[in-house]
């Protein structure tokens, strides 16, 4: 039978805790998506509730029956009886398992916070009448808290979570995800999304040698608000595949999803997870059967990944190599030879980072200084007068405003007038200016010896900073410790260094890597002293139409050769971060020929 649960559920009373007249007197929660297109930590800048769709604002990217299916086969090859659907948007797994007409299963419960979508499920349920189906109206982390105190009631589950920001969640969705995160000791971060405190919750409530099946955004493997998921995950679990197509299968994100494949530990305790990240190639390959994938993978001790699991993605080989070159005299982890910060923070960067003819305009010649801060102002790896005078004749913003801490008496005319001119436009109200006074003074202003842009396309590169020009918050200020800068920056492009940045860093929608301190203190650099010449070929290298794995080979035979390195493990190197690199970008891998060396 299937119940659609109410105001109660006469075959299961002692479940329905939520009335449904309850729910209907209640507005539908709005879920806001996790939109891959942006960073974290520029979420609330960015991207505003009003401005996004009503799927998206509701996490509605449903599970297509081809993968509900390929999933839902797996867990069935356990014979589960009793099965959890945290979020059933319209029934798509529920759907799958019914299909597939399993004798073993006799209930199935699902939560869905959408009274109408839920409504949807439990009717695409009867059709099977094979098991029982039991559907929530409710918030599933709101539903699990009261369990999770409780021995776990699931053998399997099965489920596509939904992908919410966790700013956009209304505070007691906020306060709930944060218990769970509580409820099993784990460091809890408001950079969070709402995928990972569903999957912790779902994982808590299966039975010993039970089996989790999940669409979950591909940046479990790498990002840094689920660390304690994937350090839960290897604790709680024997084995974990993650399976990570090798294109976009949700047409409507940027962003790749991967399949989740775990079984849970039987007996609990003890140990550490195995771990496989394997590549699907093509869509067809849901008509095969995830239990060979799961059963013939190459797996590796959790313990060998070390916090993200982007090391799952190289070979053996490849990670002995890496492991062996970190241990190399002149190979340095970024943090013992310079500092990073964050660059400066206006709060409002179109009223302090202008042009010159804003300058003009506003008699703000006093106050304007020398400022990069976009990929689009630094061509190479050499800020000098001659690139900024370019960037001036193409009219980018060139100059930062700072009026230090002058108080407003003290300043120009011309310079009250345009405070006043931002005032009109309620920048004093902004976060970043409000907590600050005068609003209009910005704070830790500073020059570094080097910038780094956050994002990049194919790799990193360092800028070296010869003309002292001020870098926003979208770069960052790199100070070296005992190494001379342009070594640094001259260094820094190679294959080594490189392929670190791909298994240290993140990426969104649209393949473009970003790195925050944290990460970019854990690459490894290749320290050699350089001739002046070498920046200057790197310079015009990288201002050249050159494609990257060259400008990479030649950086490794200036770089990592005289330092011992062979021609085999350069190459070895650079083919690893090749492939990573168009994993990232969802472009076709190109073949590598074997070195003779």
């Amino acid at each position: 039978m299937a119940c659609f649960y109410g105001r109660r559920c006469l075959s299961h009373p002692n479940l329905c805790r939520h009335s449904l007249s309850a729910m209907q007197r209640q507005q539908p929660v709005p879920f806001p998506a996790w939109d891959g297109n942006r960073s974290q930590r520029g979420a609330h800048k960015m991207n505003f509730r009003a401005l996004e769709s009503e799927q998206k604002l509701r996490g509605g990217y449903y599970t297509q029956p081809d993968m509900a299916l390929f999933l839902a086969r797996w867990v069935l090859e356990k014979k589960p009886k009793a099965i959890l659907e945290p979020s059933c948007g319209d029934g798509a797994f529920i759907q799958a398992v019914a299909d597939l007409r399993p004798s073993c299963v006799r209930r199935v419960i699902a939560c869905e916070i959408q009274p109408a979508e839920a409504k949807k499920a439990s009717e695409r349920a009867r059709s099977g009448r094979v098991f029982e189906v039991c559907v929530f109206v409710d918030d599933f982390l709101k539903w699990s808290l009261p369990r999770l105190c409780g021995p776990p009631e699931f053998d399997a589950v099965l489920g596509n979570p939904p992908f919410i920001r966790y700013q956009y969640l209304d505070p007691e969705l906020q306060d709930r995800s944060q218990q769970v995160f509580e409820q099993f000791g784990l460091p809890f971060t408001k950079h969070t999304n709402a995928w990972v405190p569903f999957v912790i919750a779902s994982i808590a409530q299966l039975r010993p040698g039970g089996r989790l099946a999940m669409v979950v955004p591909a940046e479990i493997l790498h990002v840094l608000h689920a660390q304690p998921l994937r350090d839960y995950l290897l604790k709680e679990c024997a084995r974990i595949l993650v399976l990570d197509p090798d294109d976009i299968w949700f047409s409507d994100t940027l962003q790749g999803v991967v399949f989740l494949l775990a079984e849970k530990r039987d007996p609990p305790s003890g140990g550490i997870a195995e771990i496989s990240v394997v590549p699907l190639r093509g869509r067809d390959t849901l008509n095969g059967k995830a239990g060979e994938y799961f059963a013939g993978s190459h797996y590796l001790c959790g313990r060998e990944v070390n916090g993200k699991w982007m090391l799952a993605l190289l070979t053996a080989c490849e990670r002995a190599l890496l492991s062996h070159l970190a241990e190399h005299p002149h190979v340095h982890p970024f943090e013992a030879i310079a500092t990073v910060d964050v660059g400066i923070v206006t709060g409002a960067n179109k009223f302090f980072l202008v042009p010159d003819s804003v300058v003009s305009e506003h008699a703000l010649q006093q106050w304007a200084h020398p400022m990069f801060g976009r990929s689009e102002h630094v061509a190479g790896v050499i800020y000098n007068k001659k690139a900024h005078e370019e960037n001036r004749r193409k009219g980018l913003p060139t100059n930062f405003i700072w009026f230090q801490d002058a108080l407003f008496a003290e300043l120009s005319e011309s310079a009250r007038r345009y405070i006043k001119r931002g005032q009109n436009q309620n920048l004093h109200q902004r976060y970043k200016c409000r907590i600050r006074s005068p609003w209009y003074s910005v704070p830790s202003v500073y020059a570094s010896p080097i910038g780094m842009l956050k994002r990049s396309h194919h790799f990193p590169r360092l800028v070296l900073n010869r003309l002292k020009a001020f870098t926003t918050d979208t770069a960052y200020r790199i100070t070296p410790n005992g190494v001379d800068a342009s070594d640094l920056v001259s260094c820094f492009v190679n294959s080594l260094t490189a392929l670190t940045a791909e298994i240290e860093g993140r990426h969104y929608g649209g393949g473009v890597l970003e790195l925050v301190p944290s990460e970019i203190e854990k690459m490894l650099v290749p320290i050699a002293g350089r001739s002046r010449d070498s920046l200057q070929e790197l310079d015009e290298a990288i201002r050249s139409d050159l494609a990257p794995e060259d400008v990479l080979a030649a950086q490794d035979a200036r770089i990592l050769v005289p330092m011992g390195f062979s021609a085999a493990q350069c190459q070895d190197l650079r083919q690893a971060w090749t492939r990573l690199r168009h994993r990232r970008q969802r472009t076709e891998c190109p073949a590598i020929e074997e070195s003779e060396d």
